[in-house]
């Protein structure tokens, strides 16, 4: 591990109920929506990158590759969101220590790019992707917000921890695979592109270390 490395936890742990199967196994231009997360901040130069489990955990083990990151499991995953940004700062604490900051992801934004998580992480303050006239994730936020991330409760994330946090915009952000139209819109704006933006990402740069 490189001191002051960007961490990245990809909260990947619940029941898609609405799309009434789990969206983490999605395939979307030939990869699955949870190996193309783990793929877009390892490319941005997160390191480590945390992917946090809990719904249909044998089938998502099993049927994703999730390259280069380590699994935590959320036993709690059905109280909501905050259980699963806890646990993976808990693991991120216990493993990497130095760590100069975290990037909350989820698994169904497919617009997210490297270059946009590179972007976030360039400051020093909480840093929320901006769509639809709001702030949202994918967000930085630097160590000293961990303490606050782990108070959190219910099923609001870090929401409350963004309100007055500085933006980067996010293109198609507003974009997340809750229901088969989100799906099929996904495929008729992202699916076409992936492949491309998958051969050229290696030519941005990495998130700085402090």
């Amino acid at each position: 591990m490189t001191e002051g490395n960007t961490a990245a936890i990809v909260l990947a742990a619940g029941g898609s109920t609405r799309l009434r199967r789990p969206k983490q196994l999605i395939q979307l231009a030939g990869e699955t929506l949870i190996d193309r997360t783990v793929r877009t901040a390892r490319e941005a130069g997160c390191s480590p990158v945390l992917v946090v489990l809990g719904a249909g955990l044998p089938g998502v083990i099993t049927h994703s590759r999730l390259e280069g990151a380590i699994k935590v499991i959320n036993r709690d995953w059905q109280q909501g969101m905050a259980t699963s940004i806890g646990r993976g700062i808990e693991i991120l604490q216990s493993i990497a220590p130095d760590t100069r900051g975290v990037i909350l992801m989820t698994c169904d934004q497919p617009a997210v790019t490297p270059r946009h998580l590179q972007a976030l992480a360039t400051g020093t303050e909480a840093t929320a992707s901006a769509y639809a006239k709001r702030r949202g994730v994918p967000a930085y936020l630097p160590r000293t917000s961990f303490p606050d991330l782990l108070k959190l409760s219910g099923d609001h994330g870090a929401r409350d921890l963004l309100k007055h946090a500085r933006t980067i915009k996010l293109p198609g952000g507003e974009l997340d695979i809750d229901t088969a139209a989100d799906l099929a819109h996904a495929h008729q704006v992202i699916g076409h592109t992936a492949v491309e933006n998958k051969s050229t990402t290696h030519k941005t740069n990495r998130i700085p270390s402090s």
